[in-house]
């Protein structure tokens, strides 16, 4: 009975001597102060917000990191802060064993450049309004004309097929929405307008353009044309 006894007490000393050392070191490795502050740009777009800007969120305005005790820190809302600028989709912060303070950041990804009057902005992948960058400027297609919101989701799924073919991407250069709604379009090479009807079909239309262009640039033919006309299904109209 005896042994019994003074294994149990043993166990609850070892027990207790574990806890202790946890808290304890729990404690001194929160009250150290932050070694420095790294932000590190993930994806492929040149940095449209600097790292200075996202440094000065990071350390919440503090001189620089070192002054920053672990125990002060609240991970959430310094996220929060970054999620909240204008050119940031998404981060993640955390802070490694070695006491530095991490942001890994995804910026917003521009697929159009809006000229709305004297206002200009970019419109993100996600069809959201994205302003303009003093650091970058991206080279998507111009757009000119009126968004509405009856029109907003289509122009925004156009532009993503824009920005996400190699071959449209590198062509299109300019969008224009007429009064009715219809959209000419703007080669980077060739003279020719674009003459793409409505926002229906759009993959077929693509399509049909580029069969096309691949075709006559072969016999320098496109040379020769004002407008490619995209609005009739199965074919496309050129006019001199």
């Amino acid at each position: 009975m005896k042994v019994f006894n003074w294994t149990n007490i043993r166990l609850i000393l070892m027990f207790s001597l574990v806890i202790f050392l946890f808290s304890f070191t729990t404690k001194r490795n929160n009250s150290r102060k932050l070694t420095k502050s790294v932000v590190v740009f993930v994806g492929d777009n040149a940095p449209f917000v600097d790292h200075q800007t996202v440094n000065k969120l990071l350390i919440e305005n503090k001189k620089d990191a070192q002054s920053i005790a672990k125990d002060k820190l609240n991970l959430n809302e310094i996220e929060k802060a970054l999620n909240a600028q204008e050119m940031i989709e998404k981060s993640d912060v955390f802070v490694s064993i070695d006491g530095v303070l991490k942001a890994v950041v995804k910026q917003k990804t521009p697929i159009a450049r809006v000229f709305d009057g004297e206002d200009s902005f970019y419109i993100d992948i996600e069809g959201n309004r994205m302003p303009l960058s003093t650091n970058f400027t991206a080279r998507v297609p111009l757009v000119s004309g009126e968004i509405k919101e009856k029109n907003r989701e289509d122009l925004a799924e156009l532009f993503r097929i824009i920005h996400n073919d190699d071959f449209l991407k590198k062509n299109i250069i300019g969008v224009q929405i007429m009064p009715n709604g219809s959209l000419k379009m703007l080669n980077r090479n060739f003279n020719f307008e674009i003459d793409f009807g409505g926002m229906t079909r759009m993959n077929a239309k693509f399509n049909n353009y580029k069969a096309f262009f691949q075709k006559a640039v072969l016999d320098s033919s496109l040379y020769k044309y004002n407008t490619i006309d995209l609005r009739f299904a199965q074919q496309v109209v050129c006019t001199k």
